[in-house]
């Protein structure tokens, strides 16, 4: 039998091994500061994680105008508008190469999410072991056919996203001959409830793509369902971290505080033994390993095997979706091409970005000025 692995700096990641990565997802749950950030490094490192992960946006790159510029004032929100709020929480190149060499001293791996085709290229740039590609630009076909072209691994999250779009990632990864990669099943939703994680679609996409490793990024409150992935042949696996979760910020609530996260880890590394065995344990028999947890058996269950957009993600897809918007300023008349278009999220949302095929090629029926969404009425779908 062929051994499938996924090579993240020192680890050895095997799909079917007995080895999982453990991800601590500081994301921006540092509140802005380094000091924090560091804190929180230290807790993971002590929890047993492998790596800690951050979210690095170029945020031009990343939203348009009006979607930095649109009212945030929140209880969570750290500025009057979303841009002032985004950028308070946004560290610099030289922030992230400060943690990086203080993750070097503790022997911990670093990495971000590269939200947006800049922080995609300054993160390669840094030589992390790999770099994520979170739900929401799991269908930002540009980015990603970027993303394939590098070296450095790719983590790639599936969540808001259906099975054409997670089969079209696989394809432009392959098309680019892109073999270290993994997928990992997700749900965004925040937090995510029991009866809505689905776990069996892990074993969906185990079967589907049998030359790629597949892990779990959770959302959901508590450990035991993040257990279960694992037992269901999740070999990665991402929790968001918190040192408390009564913080202010929104991340705070689905995230694992520093005990947690290290009963999590103590947890997996417990199943060793589980994990060597060559035959598949049947969802009973994870139910009855987790101590007949109910949260568990609803996790356990699934609306439909394949992979689909979920109604409790659509808060977030409307939030945070990548929308098809002018690259240019662009006439009435024109065709558009390639060129003419960027992926970003916006306000109000347009297009989707996985349509970007479609929209290539259709006639402008109005003028749309650069940064604005694109909508289908700005077009003649007939050519």
């Amino acid at each position: 039998m062929k051994m499938v692995f996924l090579q993240l700096g020192q680890s050895l990641i095997q799909r079917d091994g007995d080895r999982v990565y453990v991800i601590a997802e500081i994301g921006q749950n540092h509140q802005g500061s380094l000091e924090v950030a560091k804190r929180m490094i230290v807790e993971a490192w002590e929890a047993g994680c492998d790596c800690v992960k951050f979210q690095k946006s170029c945020l031009s790159a990343k939203f348009t105008k009006s979607a930095l510029q649109r009212k945030y004032d929140g209880p969570n929100s750290w500025g009057k508008t979303y841009g002032e709020h985004k950028a308070f929480l946004e560290f610099s190149m030289e922030q992230y190469k400060d943690i990086q060499e203080f993750c070097k001293t503790l022997g911990i791996d670093f990495t971000a999410s590269a939200m947006d085709v800049v922080s995609l290229h300054q993160m390669d740039s840094m030589n992390v072991p790999f770099i994520k590609i979170g739900s929401g630009d799991a269908n930002n076909f540009p980015l990603l056919k970027q993303a394939a072209a590098l070296q450095t691994p790719l983590v790639i999250s599936t969540g808001m996203q259906t099975f054409e779009t997670v089969d079209r990632i696989v394809q432009i990864m392959e098309s680019a001959n892109k073999r270290n990669f993994a997928l990992m099943h997700c749900v965004s939703s925040y937090p995510t409830e029991p009866q809505n994680c689905e776990l069996p679609r892990i074993l969906w996409l185990k079967e589907k793509y049998p030359n790629i490793v597949i892990g779990y990024s959770g959302h959901e409150m508590g450990i035991e369902i993040s257990t279960a992935a694992v037992l269901l042949g999740a070999r990665i696996v991402e929790r968001h971290f918190t040192l408390d979760r009564n913080q202010k910020g929104s991340d705070h609530k689905c995230s694992l505080e520093p005990l947690q996260m290290k009963n999590l880890v103590c947890g997996i590394k417990s199943l060793k033994h589980t994990l060597n065995s060559s035959t598949s344990l049947t969802i009973t028999e994870i139910i009855s390993l987790l101590d007949e947890s109910a949260d568990v058996r609803n996790a356990l269950k699934c609306s439909t095997i394949e992979k689909i957009m979920m109604p409790c993600e659509m808060n977030c897809r409307d939030k945070l979706g990548k929308t098809l918007v002018a690259a240019k300023d662009l006439p009435k008349g024109h065709i558009i091409s390639p060129a003419d278009l960027c992926v970003k999220v916006s306000e109000p949302n347009g297009i989707s970005a996985e349509y970007i095929d479609d929209v290539v090629g259709l006639q402008l029926t109005q003028s749309v000025s650069v940064d604005e969404p694109l909508f289908w009425d700005h077009m003649n779908n007939e050519m």
